[in-house]
């Protein structure tokens, strides 16, 4: 992925870079810290922390 800042990214429906897509962590956790992704009938938690890292466990 080449943009690697926040500042690269334009709010709220950016482009996709490469054609991947691109999600916004906020957007996805609703305003809060955390949210449940599921993926081949695992449920995956993603948190955003008090320093502003991704952490995604199972």
């Amino acid at each position: 992925m080449t943009a690697t800042r926040p500042s690269e990214f334009s709010r709220p429906c950016a482009m996709p870079v490469n054609n991947l897509p691109l999600h916004d962590a906020d957007h996805l956790t609703q305003g809060g810290n955390q949210a449940l992704i599921v993926l081949n009938e695992q449920v995956y938690n993603l948190r955003i922390t008090r320093a502003g890292k991704l952490i995604l466990t199972k």
